[in-house]
This record gives C-alpha cells, structure tokens and sequence, in this order.
C-alpha cells in the first residue's frame, strides 16, 4: 500500500513537531511539508497535493477557515 502524503500547519512549532513525530510512528503516512501559516499552507498544498492536511484552525492572517475557503474556490 502507498503512503498517504500529509502536510501539517500549525502557528505553533511545538505543536508542528509533536504530530510529525506521532505521525513518523504511522508507516503509512509521510508528511511532506510542515507549515506555520496559511499562505504558506496554500503553496505547500499546490505544490504538494497532499493526501491529508493537518490544519490549525486558529492562526494570525490566514486562519484555517480561510485557507479552506480559498482552496474550494480553486
């Protein structure tokens, strides 16, 4: 079975860093980006897209509602 690709965002590096290190335990998952914002998300998941995102809903500028918002109006 493929990995599922996975890209977490959160404001909080901590945050960021315990669940990649739960999800490294997760063969079947592979992060693939980390991120701290939603314009970094955005790029991330463009580039990447991913099968996951792990999404911090509150976070200063764009917070997870807005990147959602943004993407289904792609």
């Amino acid at each position: 079975m493929n990995a599922l690709s996975a890209i977490i965002v959160d404001d909080e590096s901590l945050a960021r860093r315990g669940l990649a290190l739960r999800l490294q335990q997760m063969p079947q998952v592979d992060v693939v980006s980390e991120c701290a914002n939603g314009s970094e998300a955005l790029a991330a998941i463009a580039e990447h897209t991913p099968d996951l995102v792990f999404l911090d809903i509150q976070m200063p500028g764009l917070d997870g509602f807005e990147v959602v918002g943004r993407l289904q109006a792609d």
